[in-house]
């Protein structure tokens, strides 16, 4: 299945909440989902019935892949490793998830979206240990240090990003220095330190049916 490459902000009404898809500006007035809260497409408004437990399992699932910028597939993959992995299967899909080299530079603070993790990623702009890394989903271990290539330092985005990011967005597994633009991945985080709104034991429950 191809990427989706339409309007981010449809991902979010279409989960009845915010996905923060689109960095900083989900933040401000200016995110339409303040003013089109109800679902897209032409029945939107009036849409209102009430789902079976298969659908909410259904739309949890979705709105993890959304939120991590993952393909069905891949995200199969992910469950299937975290199905085999010692501890609770939920638990280790989302320290899976959490562990890309996309998702930490978004968490450090070097991109406003996870998208645009990924694009600079792609792109080139970070090394992982001194090594040029370029594929998004590459698995950060336990004590990586993630650093912007020195051509890439100047880069507005990136500062950008770091300046609009919060003094209170701080996340325990993760270390900053903004002044050599590093992070370190100092252990892989705890469930009770991931702070997105998920219920996993939904998606555990509807691949095990």
């Amino acid at each position: 299945m191809a990427r989706y490459k339409g309007p981010d902000c449809k991902l979010c009404r279409r989960e009845g909440q915010k996905l923060f898809l689109k960095g900083t500006k989900c933040n401000t007035n200016k995110c339409p989902f303040e003013k089109k809260g109800y679902a897209p497409g032409q029945h939107g408004r009036t849409r209102r019935f009430k789902q079976s437990e298969y659908g909410v399992q259904l739309r949890e699932k979705q709105k993890v892949r959304r939120i991590y910028g993952i393909l069905e597939a891949q995200f199969r993959n992910y469950f299937a490793k975290a199905d085999r992995m010692k501890g609770i299967t939920g638990e280790n899909l989302l320290k899976l998830l959490e562990s890309r080299l996309d998702n930490v530079v978004y968490r450090l603070g070097f991109a406003p979206s996870r998208k645009t993790a990924r694009q600079l990623v792609r792109h080139r702009h970070f090394y992982v240990n001194d090594g040029l890394v370029d594929i998004p989903s590459y698995n950060v271990k336990e004590g990586d240090v993630v650093k912007v290539k020195d051509k890439s330092k100047k880069l507005n985005v990136i500062h950008t990003s770091l300046r609009k990011i919060k003094d209170d967005r701080q996340y325990p597994w993760l270390s900053l220095d903004k002044a050599n633009l590093t992070g370190n991945f100092q252990n892989v985080p705890n469930r009770e330190d991931i702070p997105d709104m998920i219920n996993e034991s939904l998606i555990v429950e509807l691949y095990s049916k």
